[in-house]
């Protein structure tokens, strides 16, 4: 199982929400770059990175310090925040972005995922963020109508790497990994799925890398790891025992 630490952006600062809310940012620090090279010393080989103020634009706005994080970063970047076009997404892996998230614009536009499915083969990621089991969209800030597990499987035969799946409900609050919404999202689809959403400690560690062999690709660490409750070294010792 992966552990992707988490780089938040925010006007080019490394930040971390309370339930996805621009206005509840807690910030810890101002250079992203030296951030990525603090978890890569850690032992990272992956990173999880999101252009907060693009997932609400709807296009880049962060570029710079994506850009900076992508050049450090001697392992793999994942990247999401505000993709919807096929020229950004071409314009991420042009730059060495490893995968790319995309989450408002797999409901919207659907086709849009296959197409960079298949032009990127293994490098697209849907996020299925989930808000009382329904896909929310815009940065969050929007909630649809349409259950976590049917958006899911409209993308099984699409060629995606990857589904992302957060209970936006417990993100940066701590409360501890929805591990049983995450590994029966895994159990009822064919795709891997990354945990995000709350993670606490190393117990959250230890329970979803139980869950490999369910279909558990990875989990997505931030608030945890920069207050100091996880230690990322120890997180993917564990999860590499899976």
């Amino acid at each position: 199982m992966i552990v992707f630490p988490a780089i938040d952006l925010k006007a080019g600062q490394v930040v971390r929400l309370a339930e996805g809310d621009m206005a509840r940012a807690t910030v810890y620090g101002d250079d992203p770059a030296a951030q990525a090279l603090k978890f890569a010393a850690a032992g990272a080989e992956y990173l999880h990175v999101v252009d907060l103020d693009g997932a609400f634009a709807g296009e880049s706005r962060n570029r710079a310090a994506v850009e900076a994080i992508v050049a450090a970063f001697p392992g793999h970047v994942q990247l999401g925040g505000g993709i919807r076009t096929p020229a950004a997404v071409e314009g991420w892996f042009d730059l060495g972005v490893a995968r790319v998230v995309i989450g408002t614009a797999a409901l919207k536009d659907p086709q849009f995922v296959r197409d960079m499915a298949a032009a990127w083969p293994g490098g697209i990621v849907v996020a299925v963020d989930a808000r009382d089991g329904l896909i929310a969209t815009e940065g969050w800030a929007e909630v649809s109508d349409v259950p976590v597990e049917d958006l899911a499987r409209r993308f099984e035969d699409a060629g995606v790497a990857s589904l992302l799946f957060t209970d936006i409900g417990r993100d940066g609050l701590l409360k501890g990994c929805n591990i049983d919404a995450t590994v029966d999202l895994a159990r009822r689809t064919a795709l891997p799925v990354i945990a995000s959403g709350g993670v606490k400690g190393l117990d959250d560690i230890r329970l979803l890398a139980l869950h490999a062999n369910d279909g558990i690709e990875g989990v997505i660490t931030g608030r945890a790891l920069y207050d100091g409750r996880l230690d990322l070294a120890a997180a993917i010792a564990m999860a590499e025992r899976s």
